[in-house]
This record gives structure tokens, C-alpha cells and sequence, in this order.
């Protein structure tokens, strides 16, 4: 039963959708089942992969749903990123005659031409956004398993559907459209959580936000996208991440957001903010540079001040100690004047072990670039 008040705690992680679509929840991302309303045992349609190590549970639901041994008529691609292809090598394996579907600026990412842009972490907005730097950004290479999408706007296997091109948060990014009941699979051209964050993704509570903004690298395109299929006046959304949402309440949420999606959606700052990534056919054709924010430089410095300060108190102790054995050895001695000596010399040794104020600095850089370095694929 649709719900636009539903959260994870009320709704399982396979559900009907409507007649014809079923939804599994991968851990926080969301994949479909699709056929024909009219046959329900008959050619079914998978709508992308889910994350990596999902092959077996999601050939468990079909064969739950259509019985053993009867593969995908096609699988389906919104797009590329990690947690909607991460399943498909594994299921490939286990259909290796269903054939794969995506648009054509999607497949550089799919046959190993091309990286993603990388995604920013400096969006900010949760959990979700500042560990995107770990999330995995290398392409996937399916080879000639992947076709295009027919250029008449027809999904294989499923009549009376259409696609829809939607880029800004890939550039192939694609949509799905039941045309007679307005049924929309969105991907993620816009969300029904607030995907940035940890808690919003626990949570699951139904929301309409854009695209999860840490890999969305045109902001200009996603907000045309989503303009595009709030004219639709989808009468369900499903969506890459969110628990379905339908009817009035749905589309006064997408009515009343679109306006506005430059404050609500479109981060204030981040790399791809005010400028884009561009591609062409071939793959990732330019990025912008990445933002540093001016904290990790202050972090950086901070932390090896502190370390140069663990190493000075640590050189000091270590000198106490080798004097007060010294000091055993001879106490007849006279200690002053030595113990004077020997605290210089082991100052002067632990300060030489400080870096100067340039030295620090370019310590700095070099601590920043390199943690800049971690959300690169190819790109500078």
C-alpha cells in the first residue's frame, strides 16, 4: 500500500510498487522489478543493479517472483555509479544472455573508457556526503554486454514504457515512464530522502529532495531534469533512493520544490557548485578543480605543531633520563656546569627536529594536496 508518511521502520525491504513494478531496498540504494501488468509470471525486466555483492540476493527476489531459471528479458541502467551497476557483474555471471541497456553518454562509464567526475565531499549535508571520498569511482567495463537504448525512446522488454533522458547527476543519466498511469522510475534525478544524510538515510522518511548531491557534477542539468519530469505529473514516483511517493502529495512537493531548487538542492559551495563537468561521447572531457576547505588547512598545520611538540617533549624526557644515569655514574662531579651543557645540546637536538615556519607551511600543502588527491579517479 502507498504511503507518503512511511519510514524504514514501517516498510519492508521488498515491496509492490504498483501492478507491474516491485521495489528492493539495497541496504540505502533502490532497484526494480518490472513487467507487464497483464502477466505477472511472464518477460520481466530488472531496472538497474544495486551495490556491490547484491548479485545473490537479487536473483533470490526475481526467482521468489518469476520461479527459477527464467533471467531478465533486459537490465535496465538509470546510470552507472557504484550503487546501481555494483551488483551486475555478479548477475551477468548467472544471466549471461540478458542483455544490458543504458544511454550513450553512459557508456564510457560502463566499458572502462572513462571515470565518473569525482564526487565532492564538500557539499556538505550529512554522513553520506563527507564519505563519498571512499565510495568506489573507478568505471565499470561490461564490454559488449551494454547497449544502447533504442533512439525511438522504447525500453526493451517493457511495451508501453518510454525513456527519458535526465543528466545533471551523470550525463546518461536516464528516467523511466509508464505512460498510460504515470508511473515514473526517477533514479536519481531527484530523491524522496534527504540522501546526504546518515540519519535521512536510516530513517528513510519520505521527502521529495534533488539529486544526492555529493555526485551530482551539473547543476544546471539536474534542475532542468527535474523541471522535465515534474511537467509529467508523475502519478508515483520511484526513486534510486527513498521509499516511493504517489498522488497529490507528490506532486505538490515536486511543484513546490523545482522553484526553488537552486536554495534547496544546489549546494552553496562544492566543486561543481557554480561550474560543471563536461563529457562528450568518449567519457569525461574536463572537471573542475577540486575545493580544499581553509579547516583541513588549519587541521593540518595544527596537527604537526602537535607532533612537533610530542617530538620536542619526547627528545627532552629521553635527555632527563640519560642525564639522571649520567648523574649515578658520577656523583662526585660537578654538576652544574655540565648539567648545563647537556640541556642546551638536548634542546638544540630537539628543535632541530622542528621545522621552521616555512617548512611547516609546505608540510601543510603538501598534507592537503594529498587528502585532495584521495577523491581523485584520472582527473587533476
Amino acid at each position: 500500500m502507498l504511503s507518503n508518511d512511511a519510514t524504514r521502520a514501517d516498510t519492508p525491504a521488498f515491496t509492490a510498487v504498483v501492478p507491474g513494478l516491485s521495489v528492493l531496498r539495497d541496504v540505502f540504494v533502490n532497484l526494480y522489478y518490472a513487467f507487464p501488468q497483464d502477466q505477472p509470471e511472464g518477460p520481466w525486466v530488472l531496472i538497474d543493479a544495486g551495490l556491490p555483492g547484491s548479485a545473490d540476493k537479487i536473483k533470490k527476489q526475481a526467482e521468489t517472483l518469476f520461479g527459477a531459471n527464467i533471467p531478465p528479458a533486459a537490465i535496465l541502467l538509470t546510470h552507472g555509479h557504484f550503487d546501481h551497476a555494483g551488483g551486475l557483474q555478479g548477475l551477468l555471471e548467472v544471466w549471461p544472455d540478458a542483455p544490458v541497456y543504458a544511454h550513450p553518454l553512459e557508456l564510457p562509464f560502463l566499458t572502462g573508457r572513462s571515470s565518473y567526475p569525482p564526487p565532492d565531499p564538500t557539499v556538505g549535508g550529512g554522513m553520506m556526503a563527507y564519505l563519498s571520498f571512499a565510495y568506489p569511482k573507478t568505471p565499470y567495463d561490461f564490454g559488449e554486454r551494454v547497449h544502447a537504448l533504442p533512439a525511438d525512446g522504447s525500453v526493451p522488454g517493457l511495451p508501453g514504457w518510454r525513456w527519458v533522458h535526465t543528466p545533471g547527476h551523470t550525463f546518461g543519466h536516464v528516467s523511466f515512464f509508464r505512460q498510460h498511469d504515470k508511473i515514473l522510475v526517477a533514479g536519481d534525478a531527484f530523491t524522496t530522502v534527504f540522501a546526504e544524510s546518515g540519519l535521512g538515510t536510516l530513517t528513510q522518511k519520505q521527502e521529495v529532495h534533488g539529486p544526492p548531491a555529493y555526485f551530482t557534477p551539473d547543476w544546471d542539468a539536474a534542475r532542468a531534469s527535474m523541471e522535465l519530469l515534474a511537467r509529467m505529473e508523475p502519478a508515483v514516483a520511484a526513486t534510486g533512493h527513498g521509499i516511493p511517493m504517489h498522488g497529490e502529495e507528490l506532486r505538490r512537493q515536486l511543484a513546490d520544490f523545482v522553484p526553488r531548487f537552486d536554495s534547496l538542492a544546489r549546494p552553496k559551495t562544492g566543486r561543481y557548485a557554480h561550474q560543471p563537468a563536461r563529457a562528450d561521447s568518449g567519457g569525461v572531457t574536463s572537471v573542475p578543480p577540486p575545493l580544499v576547505k581553509p579547516w583541513l588547512k588549519v587541521a593540518a598545520v595544527a596537527g604537526l605543531v602537535l607532533g612537533g611538540v610530542a617530538l620536542a617533549t619526547a627528545g627532552k624526557k629521553k635527555g632527563r633520563k640519560a642525564k639522571k644515569r649520567e648523574d649515578g655514574e658520577k656523583r662526585n662531579s660537578k654538576p652544574s656546569n655540565q648539567f648545563g651543557n647537556d640541556a642546551r645540546q638536548s634542546y638544540a637536538a630537539a628543535t632541530s627536529r622542528l621545522p621552521n615556519d616555512d617548512g611547516l607551511t609546505a608540510t601543510a600543502h603538501q598534507y592537503t594536496d594529498s587528502l585532495g588527491r584521495k577523491i581523485e579517479t584520472q582527473y587533476p
